[in-house]
């Protein structure tokens, strides 16, 4: 039988280079950002003549990705430009982690006043100030390592955040460690009836809880989809909720609500049908936004303009985009699901895990 470091090896010469490129021009590094306990990067997308008070979208990249990278298959920065937001790129270096994975599994590095979520905090805080921005309008939002990084920020600083969103993601607090964080990738050793305590023993936050969007892709072989069902159930315990809208067809996925007292809808998910690991995006209509690239999918749904949708800072429905209106997307049948092959989703788990590098 191989060794653990025989295989990684083996499956290290089988996969294609990480594409972690994308246009940088739009991103401008942030120097002096405080106290970086995490040792982490700042980028900053800021729209021309961006008036006081806006908003501010904190995005979050996955593994192998860079900031840059994620923008730009994600098209944060230019949703941005079109509807006056400012956007900030955490990035995560190589030598914390040789993956560029966030370090979600290490508890040093997911508590309130330490590691890398101290650092995203620190940032956050230096560009409200510097850019005069909304302190109650700021969001954060992850795919996989940064969707778990995205949990464990709503977790551990609650009152800074409005709203999430987390996509390929997993709950907050159930891994310590990479053989954990593996098994919980796929989908086992959750402890069910501890997940909302996880969230509320964070911090001594007792105010207003962040609303969440959660998004999967149900043909995921790399974080499996019932992580989705954990998180829903992590942040429903959070906000009291038990009853759900009726499940609705949205570009032929599936989205259900969660609503309060009040009749704010508070937790929402996306199963995304047939896709993999990866952002879901649209490349048609007026929710288009960003380029298909590793991990960027067209799943025929924009996931990053219904996110800002769901947080209030675009409009629910979308204008025609400058220059004239794309073909609407086409709704109807999911697509189908990828074909599963065991090698790319056991290289692709050591990879998210930190395990394996490129």
């Amino acid at each position: 039988m191989r060794s653990i470091s025989e295989t990684i090896a083996r499956l290290k010469n089988m996969a294609p280079a990480a594409q972690t490129g994308g246009r940088d021009d739009r991103l401008t590094p942030m120097e002096d950002v405080g106290q970086n306990p995490g040792a982490l990067k700042a980028f900053l997308h800021i729209p021309a003549d961006l008036a006081p008070g806006a908003p501010l979208v904190v995005v979050l990249h996955g593994c192998t990705q860079t900031a840059a990278g994620y923008d730009h298959g994600s098209g944060w920065s230019s949703l941005a430009d079109r509807f006056g937001f400012a956007v900030l790129f955490p990035e995560q270096q190589r030598a914390n982690n040789p993956n560029l994975c966030f370090n979600w599994f290490s508890a040093e590095d997911t508590r309130r006043g330490g590691g890398e979520a101290a650092s995203i905090r620190e940032m956050i805080l230096a560009a409200v100030q510097r850019h005069r921005l909304d302190p109650t309008r700021i969001f954060v939002t992850g795919l996989s390592a940064g969707g778990a990084m995205t949990a464990a920020m709503l977790a551990c600083y609650p009152e800074l955040f409005a709203s999430g969103a987390i996509i390929a993601g997993l709950p907050f607090g159930t891994a310590a460690g990479v053989p954990q964080a593996l098994e919980r990738m796929r989908g086992n050793g959750h402890d069910r009836a501890t997940l909302s305590v996880k969230v509320r023993a964070a911090s001594a936050h007792r105010g207003a809880w962040p609303t969440v969007s959660i998004w999967h892709g149900t043909a995921d072989a790399t974080v499996a989809a019932s992580n989705a069902a954990l998180i829903v159930e992590q942040w429903r315990g959070v906000h009291g909720v038990t009853t759900s809208d009726a499940a609705e067809r949205v570009d032929g996925h599936t989205r259900r609500t969660w609503r309060d007292a009040a009749g704010r809808a508070v937790v929402e998910e996306y199963a995304v049908a047939g896709m993999g690991h990866g952002t879901p995006l649209a490349t048609s209509g007026d929710e288009a936004c960003g380029t298909p690239a590793a991990h960027m999918i067209d799943a025929g749904i924009s996931s990053t303009y219904r996110i800002a949708a769901f947080w209030g800072i675009v409009p629910a429905v979308a204008p025609p985009l400058p220059g004239g209106t794309r073909p609407a997307p086409t709704i109807g049948e999911p697509r189908a699901p990828a074909r599963f092959d065991p090698a790319t989703a056991i290289t692709d788990a050591l990879r998210a895990a930190g395990l394996m590098k490129g």
